[in-house]
Parts: C-alpha cells; sequence; structure tokens
C-alpha cells in the first residue's frame, strides 16, 4: 500500500514537471484584444457573421482578417465599440435585408407528389423540386430553421415572410435556398439591378420600360398601404405623376387579364397613388447612400436627365444638372400641351427630385456657355448628356418657308415659354405620332374652326397613342389618312392652300411593314391658312462638331449620340448618353429607364473602374409568360377615370382625364391577378366575382 502511494505520488511529481516544463515551452500569450473584443461582441454565438462563435470572429477582427462590423445581430452600436477597441471608425453600412420576389405559393402548380424530407434542399434534389415554375419557391421553410434571428415565418400561402425589423443581413437564408430567389437586397441594390430573365417576373414587369414592380404596387394600393406603394413606384420611376399622365402604358398590353377580359388599369393606379403622395402635400422620404465623393454633371433636364439625376444621388453622389431652357423638364414641359400633363403637377415633381440636394444650371448651353474641358476643370468624375431629340424634319416641298408654316415641336413650345402662337381657320397637321396630335388638339383650343390631320399611312400604321387619337376625333378633328404634302401654294406671301397625293400601301416587306407609295396624277388641293409639321424629330447635335474637346464623340447616321448598349458609355469614357438624343425619340418612360441604366454604368465607372456587364438581362417577353388563355376568369368591368366632356374641354387648356377615386382604385387593383412568372391569382378574382354578384343581387 506505502509502495504504492509513493510510485502515484512519484508519478505525479514527473507529471506536474513535466507539465511545467511544457508550459513555459508551449506557452501563447493570449492577445488582449482578442478578449477586449470579444468581451464589446453580444455573446449570442449566432454565427451569422460567417465565424463559428463570437469567440472566432474577435480572433478574426483583433487580426485583421475582418471588418469590426463584422457582428450583423449586434447592430452599429457593437460595431463602433469594437471600431474603438481596434483604433478604427466605422462607416455606415446600408442596412441589407433578405427578400424574394417568388409570389407563388400554394397557388403555384405541382408537378409531382413529394412525400419525401420536408427540406427545400432535400426536395431540390429530385427534378429540381415539385413546382411547376422553374424559379418558384419550394415552400418547405428550409430558409426559416437556417435564420439565427427568427426573422422568417412561412405565411399562409406557403411563401417565407421576412420580419425587417428582426432580419440582421447575415444571409443564412441565401445560403440555404436551393432555388437561390432569396437575396439580400439594400436601396442601392435595387437601384443598380436590372430584370433578369432567371427571375419571378409578370408580364407587365418584363414589358415596363421603367422595370417598376407592378405587380406589388397594385397589391399594396388593394391593401391600403398608398405610402409603401408609391415608394415601391419611385425604387424605379422618379416620374409616376407625369407617367401616370403621359404613359400610353404597354405593360397593359401584356397583362394576363388581357387575354380574357380588358387589360388591368396599371396606369390609372399609378396615377392615383402618385395624385394621394402630391395631395398630401409632401414629398414621401426615399433613401440616400452615405456621400460617396464624387461629382456628374448631367447635361440635359428632360425625363432621361431627370432620372439619371435621380438615382444618382441616391446612390450617394453629387449632382448637378446644366439646362438650356428656362425651367427644367425637357419636352414633358415643353412639348405636351397643359391638358395632358399641368405644368403645376410636373413642377411639384420635379421639386422632390431635385429637394435631394441636386444642383440646378438653367439658362446654360452646352458649347456656348460651357464645355468638357469646364466640367473637368470643375471636378466632375463623369458626364451624362440626354439633351433629347429638339429638331425636326422638313417636309421638303416647296413653301414650307412661308408665313403660316409651323414647326411642330416650335408650336407646342410657344405654349410653355409665355406666347400663343398666331394660326388661322384651317389648319393642316402633317403627321401621325403624338407630336401631330398634341399640335392638333391645342390648334383647336386656340380658335381653329377646322383641323384637319394628314398622315401618309393607315390608321393602323399611326405611331400616335390609341387613346389621343381616340380623343382627337371625339374632338372633332379630321384624320386623313394615305395622303402626303407635295407643295404649299401662297397668297400674299402666306400660306393659301396646301396640294397633297393620295398614297397606297405595297404589300409587306420581308420585315411584314407596308410602304406608301404615291398614286399617280392623284394631286387634290386643299386650303389652309396654317400648316403645322410634325412628322419626325431628331438630336441638335452641331455643338458636336463645331467643339474641338468632345469632336471624340461619335455620332451615328441617324444623328443620334453613339454609345455602347450595354452600358450607354460613349467613346470619351466618363462621357455617358441615354434618352432620344441616343435612341431618337420614344416614350418618356423609356428615357427614364435609360436614365437608370446610365445611372448604374456611371455609378460603377466612378468607383470601380469598370462596369460589369448584367447577365442575362431581361430585355424581351418570356415566351413561358405568355399565354394563350387564363383559366378561372371572367369578365369584370374595368374602371376608367371621369373626363371633361368634349364641348367643355375644347374651350380651355383644363386637365381632361381626372384621377380614379379611392373606391374606383380600389375596385380596379382588386381586378390584378398579381401574377407571378407562371402563376396568377385565382382565388382574388373568384371572391371579387361573389362579391360582385352578391352586391347585384341586393
Amino acid at each position: 500500500m506505502v509502495t504504492a502511494l509513493i510510485v502515484m505520488g512519484g508519478l505525479g511529481c514527473v507529471s506536474a514537471l513535466l507539465l511545467g516544463i511544457a508550459s513555459k515551452v508551449f506557452y501563447v500569450k493570449e492577445n488582449p484584444i482578442i478578449l477586449e473584443v470579444e468581451e464589446a461582441l453580444p455573446g449570442a454565438n449566432c454565427g451569422g457573421c460567417g465565424f463559428a462563435g463570437c469567440h472566432a470572429a474577435a480572433v478574426a477582427i483583433a487580426t485583421g482578417k475582418a471588418p469590426p462590423n463584422i457582428c450583423v445581430g449586434g447592430g452599429p452600436d457593437i460595431s463602433e465599440n469594437v471600431a474603438n477597441i481596434m483604433g478604427m471608425k466605422v462607416v455606415a453600412k446600408e442596412p441589407e435585408l433578405a427578400s424574394t420576389e417568388c409570389c407563388g405559393g400554394a397557388r403555384a402548380v405541382e408537378k409531382f407528389n413529394y412525400d419525401g424530407i420536408q427540406d427545400c434542399r432535400a426536395a431540390n434534389m429530385l427534378f429540381g423540386g415539385t413546382k411547376l415554375c422553374e424559379h418558384g419557391c419550394l415552400g418547405f421553410g428550409t430558409c426559416v430553421n437556417s435564420c439565427p434571428f427568427g426573422a422568417i415565418e412561412m405565411g399562409p400561402d406557403r411563401l417565407p415572410v421576412f420580419d425587417p425589423n428582426l432580419c440582421r443581413g447575415c444571409g443564412a437564408c441565401v445560403r440555404v435556398c436551393p432555388k437561390g430567389i432569396i437575396s439580400l437586397i439594400s436601396s442601392t441594390t435595387k437601384i443598380l439591378h436590372f430584370n433578369q430573365y432567371s427571375e419571378c417576373l409578370a408580364p407587365c414587369q418584363q414589358k415596363c420600360p421603367a422595370q417598376i414592380d407592378i405587380p406589388t404596387y397594385i397589391d399594396q394600393i388593394r391593401e391600403g398601404k398608398y405610402k409603401e406603394a408609391i415608394l415601391t413606384i419611385k425604387e424605379r420611376n422618379p416620374l409616376p405623376l407625369t407617367c401616370g399622365r403621359v404613359c400610353p402604358h404597354p405593360c397593359e398590353d401584356v397583362c394576363r387579364r388581357g387575354v380574357e377580359d380588358e387589360p388591368v388599369g396599371i396606369n390609372y393606379l399609378k396615377r392615383f397613388v402618385a395624385d394621394w403622395e402630391m395631395n398630401q402635400g409632401q414629398h414621401l422620404e426615399v433613401s440616400i447612400a452615405a456621400p460617396s465623393g464624387y461629382k456628374v454633371a448631367v447635361i440635359g433636364g428632360g425625363p432621361a436627365g431627370l432620372s439619371c439625376a435621380y438615382f444618382l444621388r441616391r446612390l450617394g453622389h453629387k449632382v448637378t444638372i446644366y439646362e438650356q431652357m428656362p425651367q427644367l423638364g425637357g419636352m414633358l414641359r415643353y412639348g405636351i400641351p397643359e391638358y395632358r400633363l399641368p405644368k403645376r403637377i410636373l413642377d411639384w415633381e420635379i421639386e422632390g427630385i431635385v429637394g435631394l440636394g441636386i444642383e440646378v444650371r438653367t439658362g446654360v448651353k452646352f458649347g456656348e456657355d460651357f464645355d468638357l474641358e469646364f466640367l473637368r476643370a470643375a471636378g466632375f468624375d463623369a458626364v451624362f448628356m440626354g439633351i433629347g431629340a429638339w429638331d425636326s424634319r422638313r417636309m421638303g416641298i416647296d413653301g414650307e418657308d412661308l408665313e403660316g408654316v409651323w414647326d411642330g415641336t416650335d408650336f407646342l413650345s410657344k405654349f410653355h415659354l409665355g406666347e400663343t402662337p398666331v394660326i388661322g381657320k384651317k389648319v393642316v397637321i402633317v403627321g401621325g405620332g403624338n407630336t401631330a396630335i398634341d399640335a392638333a388638339r391645342s390648334a383647336l383650343r386656340i380658335g381653329a374652326s377646322h383641323v384637319t390631320l394628314m398622315y401618309r399611312r393607315s390608321r393602323e400604321e399611326m405611331p400616335a397613342n390609341d387613346m389621343e387619337i381616340t380623343a382627337a376625333e371625339e374632338e372633332g378633328i379630321e384624320l386623313m389618312f394615305l395622303a402626303a404634302p407635295v407643295r404649299i401654294h401662297p397668297k400674299n406671301g402666306k400660306v393659301a392652300k396646301i396640294e397633297y397625293i393620295k398614297m397606297r400601301l405595297t404589300d409587306p416587306d420581308p420585315s411584314g411593314r407596308r410602304r406608301p407609295e404615291p398614286i399617280p396624277n392623284s394631286e387634290t388641293l386643299m386650303d389652309a391658312d396654317t400648316i403645322i409639321a410634325a412628322i419626325g424629330q431628331f438630336p441638335k447635335i452641331d455643338f458636336i462638331r463645331e467643339n474641338k474637346n468632345i469632336a471624340a464623340l461619335k455620332i451615328t447616321k441617324w444623328s443620334t449620340i453613339d454609345g455602347a448598349e450595354e452600358t450607354l458609355q460613349t467613346d470619351i469614357p466618363y462621357v455617358f448618353t441615354g434618352g432620344d438624343c441616343f435612341t431618337g425619340p420614344a416614350l418618356a418612360v423609356d428615357a427614364i429607364g435609360a436614365g437608370r441604366y446610365a445611372a448604374r454604368s456611371i455609378h460603377y465607372y466612378m468607383l470601380e473602374g469598370e462596369i460589369p456587364l448584367i447577365e442575362e438581362r431581361q430585355t424581351s417577353l418570356i415566351k413561358e409568360t405568355l399565354f394563350d388563355h387564363v383559366e378561372g376568369l371572367e369578365h369584370v368591368p374595368r374602371v376608367h377615370p371621369p373626363e371633361l366632356k368634349v364641348d367643355t374641354r375644347i374651350r380651355n387648356f383644363d386637365e381632361v382625364e381626372h384621377t380614379l377615386s379611392p373606391s374606383d382604385a380600389q375596385r380596379e387593383a382588386d381586378r390584378c391577378l398579381r401574377c407571378g412568372l407562371i402563376c396568377y391569382n385565382r382565388d382574388i378574382i373568384e371572391a371579387m366575382e361573389r362579391e360582385l354578384a352578391e352586391s347585384t343581387t341586393q
């Protein structure tokens, strides 16, 4: 017994001696900064930072392998404390929140029954999951289980619902989603993101040049969430008041409800919620990123320039708009009559854009008052050229220089420069676009007794908006198709008659277009004392040819500014372009979309020196989303806004079309099918039809 105790004691002494020696040899002094950082961290060990607990995160921070604001669970206060320990300064990071655009859920069609493990990753291994839609949520809630902050739950329609108050943007849900439909989204991300073919996009959203999330804002209107709806729109379009009045709404052409019924009044609803904001008397606050230190000059204050400036400002850059006219707005102000777009409304909308902190210089002309050399010397890092298309094409006939012949653009701009054009009683408008229609309806309102619109093709080929053509007919304007002017006859140096020749359309060419050709010996004279030519516009680019330091800017054969389709960057690397001066005359909403696209390119050019291209950028309609038939749908009357009666409206320039009432907006929003990629909401329609039937029987 004694021997055993002696042996055990000896072994203990030897072990103690060896441990003492080892502690001296292998001793590692723990970094006190690691201890201090770890103590500052919340100790939740949530793993949201990507490290295995707070100790590992503290080691990474202390050794410079991770920034002091890596802790997503602790928030900005903890980040600031950690930064102070490290002797660093934390720059405020724009919040990123988890989000998904999938809206299929329980209504999405199943392609087979699945009884396996209730996990999205497991289900996805079997033929990509049960959903017929390739881009849809599988609905088993794997993302819910992955969230360390309890910020996700599965909603009643089997779609994840994200709580923005709990989400820390850790990305755990993004990493476990096998369909790749969850993203971390910030305001900057939304601005820089453009539609891709791999996304859940309703047909209307695909067709909108500004790429507005139409189903979401209509759903928000339906729920009475007007503030959220207008902010959804302004993620893509800073001019909803204007577009709600002048946009020809190409989105409605592909509305899935329109396959079986009248399309949803998407533009009416945009105007309704935009008017709601204006009637509150205050512009809703939108997010602006932290200052970047970069400066951008925007040349041209039309829709493209205003849009580009708006999004650049929201991305944190300083912006100055240079405009040669007395006021901003471009063709929105100087080309669209008051009865379509009251200028007090345009003023209010522009005020909201400029109010973000954008500087404005009006009455200054590029090439005369300033040039690129001046802008570079003033410290601008990039330039956007959105100069519009202000020049008009001439008719190329004898007599077009006579007194009484007007250019369509000049004629319309007079109204907004404090002048009223002097015209006669018999007015002939030559052209078939929106400018021609606007000129015709304006001439009627300032005293013309008879207005004829002469167009060399048929009505089907008229580029003007259908609604505007119909309105012109209602007001008594005569539409003369398949006729082209050949000569203007004078009397006492003024217009007296117009000679025109009748046309016919040829058989369709390989592109399907029918070309007009004159019918021999069909010349006819018509009395006229005023001729307004509106046959096409193009950019005024003389300043480019005359200005040496911009000579590198290439011009196309169509007299537009040349640039890369993928980036809108010109041959001068820091100069970008977009809108009508790049594409030729197009829709205001096209220019708005181009402004945001240019802002994206400019942002990356300044911050990274190169512009990443968008993979699979959606530019044409996704074929699988276009249906020939929509099941479970019956006719529900489309709501129409009130209008001024014809005999009243032709006497003045008062706004013709009014805004929907809240109850009418609610009814029209109820008509929306809340479409996803291939899914749509039958349930809302069926419930609405039942309510409609019940109200009718009562």
